[in-house]
């Protein structure tokens, strides 16, 4: 994807200039913008960005927040903590992000301010760990639980992708077998069928026509599929779609349990970091809620933050909500009682990971097994459909 510079101006009318990368068009880029509050002044689309030779990964960040934590604990200006990490990093995009960070900053701009121009890069979590740090004098702290979060969030994703490696591939296999039957076999036994004149019954006629179809428009397969890919996500991203879709896949059977844990871990777990390094309730739900990107979620958000600024309790507050399991709702609750919110959230969401990696196991378990009684039910269909005017046939010679 391409990359935008922007000038824009923020609330108070002051100018703001930064690059987003990664944006499909300038209608996104004022999206972005104005979801930040910001209204956009001018945009410049970035041709030879070097995103697209050498995108920044999730790891790269955990690496970068890791060092930076450990050099600035050691000693090291922000500055001198930035030169190093901009000469050791490995992606040309990461150093020229690093060194215009450093570049701010010996202009006079804070650590935070320096890094907000590439938000899209190091996310609004990361900035927000980064402002509470610098105002509460634990920045080592606040980079180093940067990057706990980030690790253990891929390392989720990591989970979840591995364990669904068996049924995808099975789908793919039958799939691909399907395909097999329907382009090279089914087009055999008919020249078969046509040579001893045998009548078709209407599911081998069904299968004719599907041979047909794919035999006269196999190049358009890979197209249209991807086509149609492209269309949804774009659809699905925008408006009620968007928001009907999140609502989905949290209700959706089987599934939307597992959803709606994950999402709650993705949300309580950067709040608790947040409440951590000295970042208010109301700032964390904030921030929490637009790093999950679920329009449902950004809602609870919003009325945590309504409950918090009227003065309720983070246990309170979460009870509310029916999407928070109960484990998180009495943590929050105990930690209150006892002064240690963040220390008591923090162990309710490790016991929601375990809850998400038990649940994937079971899941799995279930799949594999049903998966492959559908590919055998789907290719034995396929393959009665191909032998039943042979059937027929056999019975009339009888």
């Amino acid at each position: 994807m391409p990359a935008f510079q922007y000038i824009a101006r923020d609330a108070s009318g002051r100018e703001r200039r930064g690059t987003y990368d990664e944006i499909a068009d300038a209608s996104e880029l004022r999206s972005e913008l104005t979801r930040i509050g910001y209204d956009l002044v001018r945009a410049r689309r970035v041709k030879d960005h070097p995103a697209g030779r050498s995108r920044i990964k999730a790891e790269d960040i955990v690496t970068c927040a890791y060092k930076f934590s450990g050099m600035y604990s050691a000693g090291l200006s922000v500055t001198s903590c930035l030169e190093t990490l901009a000469d050791q990093a490995e992606r040309p995009m990461l150093r020229l992000v690093l060194s215009d960070v450093k570049k701010r900053i010996e202009a006079g701009a804070s650590l935070t301010k320096a890094f907000e121009p590439h938000r899209t890069i190091f996310s609004q979590f990361f900035l927000g760990m980064l402002e509470a740090g610098e105002a509460s004098g634990k920045l080592a702290e606040a980079l180093e639980m940067s990057a706990v979060y980030l690790e253990k969030r891929e390392q989720l994703r990591a989970r979840v992708r591995s364990a669904f490696v068996y049924p995808i591939a099975v789908g793919v296999v039958c799939l691909v077998v399907l395909l097999g039957l329907l382009l090279f076999v089914v087009p055999v036994f008919m020249k078969l069928y046509a040579s001893l004149h045998v009548p078709l019954p209407w599911p081998t006629l069904l299968l004719v026509t599907l041979s047909k179809i794919l035999r006269a428009w196999w190049w358009l397969l890979l197209p249209a599929a991807a086509g149609v890919g492209w269309t949804l996500k774009a659809v699905l991203r925008y408006g009620g779609l968007k928001r009907g879709w999140d609502r989905l896949k949290l209700r959706v059977p089987v599934f939307g349990r597992l959803n709606r844990l994950i999402l709650v871990s993705r949300f309580m777990r950067p709040c608790t970091m947040l409440i951590s390094v000295g970042v208010s309730v109301l700032d964390a739900f904030r921030i929490a809620g637009e790093i999950v990107r679920n329009a449902e979620m950004a809602d609870v958000a919003a009325d945590l933050q309504k409950m918090a600024q009227a003065g309720n309790p983070v246990g309170r507050a979460l009870a509310a909500h029916d999407i928070f399991p109960s484990e998180i709702v009495q943590m929050a609750i105990s930690g209150e009682q006892v002064g240690r919110l963040p220390d008591m959230l923090a162990k309710g969401v490790d016991l929601l990971d375990r809850d998400v990696e038990r649940i994937i196991a079971a899941l799995v378990v279930k799949l594999e097994p049903a998966l492959t009684l559908v590919m055998g039910l789907v290719i034995g269909v396929v393959l009665m459909g191909v032998y039943l005017p042979m059937f027929d046939y056999m019975t009339h010679l009888k």
